[in-house]
């Protein structure tokens, strides 16, 4: 029987994300974050390319961002409603890791799987900071997908995209457990 770390499955088993919104601060400090970080770069990377980066956003960034987002949002005619849940995740914020994705030309690894080793980044960071004590929720919406904010906000090259907005500060109320997926609906077994 292999050696269980049960303290580790226990917390995966029970692993629950904080909504961004009730993030109070303070949020981790350079020191306090660079441990998160460590983990999170120890993601199988198909290859050792690395296709990924973190740009820590500070609480002092956060208004910049907000602004940007509703230039962005009047430049693609989004809804005064959609403008300002956007706004919201930076108005709010008090510290978030930009995971970005970085694709790099290769023979050997197709862009895709770079494409889900910058996803498990995001979700090991964000494990990471759940396992530290922090709140931590990954977002991402539609200013994130907007290239022209992305190059204005986080000067992104082509090659470049935003996997996740991993916000990350001390966690307010705890919100009630969700519904999981039914574990047998999902699963299939195959015998031969």
């Amino acid at each position: 029987m292999p050696l269980q770390n049960d303290a580790a499955l226990d917390f995966l088993l029970t692993r629950r994300s904080r909504p961004a919104k009730t993030l109070v601060a303070p949020a981790p400090n350079r020191a306090e974050l660079e441990p998160l970080l460590t983990a999170a770069a120890r993601t199988p990377d198909h290859g050792k390319l690395e296709p990924w980066r973190f740009i820590v956003v500070e609480k002092g960034a956060m208004a910049r961002l907000a602004d940007l987002t509703s230039q962005a949002g009047h430049r693609l005619g989004k809804s005064p409603e959609d403008i300002a849940k956007g706004r919201s995740q930076f108005e709010l914020g008090h510290l978030a890791v930009v995971v970005v994705e970085v694709q790099t030309p290769s023979a050997k690894v197709p862009a895709l799987e770079q494409t889900y080793s910058a996803g498990a980044v995001c979700l090991a960071l964000l494990n990471a900071a759940l396992a530290a004590g922090w709140g931590a929720n990954w977002l991402s919406g539609w200013v994130s997908h907007d290239p022209e904010f992305c190059k204005a906000a986080f000067d992104l090259a082509d090659n470049e995209r935003i996997a996740g907005l991993i916000h990350i500060a001390t966690q307010g109320p705890i919100p009630p457990e969700r519904p999981r997926p039914d574990l047998n609906a999902k699963t299939t077994w195959m015998t031969q």
